[in-house]
């Protein structure tokens, strides 16, 4: 059987192979090729499937099965699969498993394919509660980086819950790796700093930036005349938000889009794509290192580990920046209704 300290090197190892899949193929195949749109998970998200996702794919399900299950059975979630997961080895029952795995093999996908910022492998791991098991049950989790063409040095996280949180840089050129410290933001005011709303896709744009506008002027008073009071960082990947917060470059930030869908509906438009466990399963790194990451009305995060979840989230560089600006973001949210 596999005890989570053995867990950990098995999924380190899964992500140095799919980010050296990834890395590889946008070296030899071209931007339009990688961007190509090969399908859309119907069956799950909904989301787009770009050809670059269909490389981390096939990892994935190779590597799951020899590494983990010929071991013991285990089940896996993911984006692509039927019903948003699978049991592996194939045959087994999901009563029998340990474990619930749940991985983004790309989050990020779309600045990635661009070469415009690095992309991130996500995971996490779950006793197995069947549908109960939440992200509040993850006692592992690893992140890595999928770097850029031009980018040599990446960096892989991981944390067991209660442990700590432990990180390395990896030169992809040498193949060596350093430990790395990584720290949030000490800083007890958002002012000057990176602070900011979700609003990556079209839809709704114009509501969630109100909510950021009305929030700054509350925190932090009008707007002097030809001055600026915080910055914004619009970055499509929910991991690399966190990593942003663990790792010290951005002070608070929340994704709200789930809480569009009633203003949607007034409106006689869809509520667009959103965030999913998946793309914030290794928020216990960033809890272990000392950020707060809680739903949007301040409560512990406590998605179901599936693929089809809405999940709205804000996280808080550290408990100063949390009592400066939570009193503040639940006043706007309840002022429209929203919570």
């Amino acid at each position: 059987m596999l005890e989570i300290e053995q867990l950990l090197p098995a999924v380190r190892r899964l992500h140095d192979r799919i980010r050296q899949r990834v890395w590889e193929a946008t070296k030899t195949r071209s931007t339009d090729e990688l961007a190509q749109i090969v399908g859309t998970d119907v069956d799950s998200s909904g989301d787009l499937v770009f050809a670059i996702d269909r490389v981390s794919e096939v990892e994935l399900i190779d590597f799951v099965t020899e590494e983990i299950a010929s071991i013991e059975p285990i089940v896996l979630i993911a984006e692509g699969l039927s019903d948003g997961k699978i049991v592996l080895p194939v045959g087994a029952n999901e009563d029998d498993c340990r474990w619930r795995m749940i991985v983004d093999p790309i989050d990020g996908t779309r600045p990635l394919m661009y070469q415009k910022r690095s992309g991130w492998i996500l995971t996490g791991v779950a006793p197995n509660r069947g549908a109960e098991t939440s992200i509040l049950d993850i006692q592992l989790a690893v992140q890595t980086e999928i770097p850029l063409l031009k980018q040599h040095l990446c960096d892989q996280l991981w944390a067991r819950r209660g442990q700590g949180a432990w990180a390395e840089r990896y030169n992809i050129l040498t193949e060596q790796r350093e430990p790395l410290e990584l720290h949030p933001s000490s800083a007890t005011t958002i002012q000057y700093g990176y602070a900011s709303i979700s609003r990556f896709f079209p839809g709704l744009r114009d509501v969630l930036a109100g909510i950021d506008d009305d929030l700054i002027h509350r925190v932090l008073g009008p707007l002097p005349p030809g001055g600026t009071q915080t910055f914004e960082d619009q970055y499509p990947s929910t991991g690399g938000q966190i990593f942003c917060l663990l790792s010290g470059s951005d002070r608070f930030l929340a994704d709200l889009r789930p809480l569009m869908k009633k203003i949607a509906a007034e409106r006689g438009e869809n509520l667009g794509h959103c965030c999913h466990p998946y793309d914030i399963c290794t928020l216990l790194i960033a809890e272990e290192l000392g950020v707060a990451v809680t739903d949007a009305w301040g409560e512990p995060l406590a998605a179901p580990l599936d693929v089809t979840t809405d999940v709205a989230w804000a996280g808080y560089a550290n408990e100063s920046i949390r009592q400066q600006v939570e009193p503040a973001l639940h006043e706007v949210l309840n002022e429209r209704s929203l919570v």
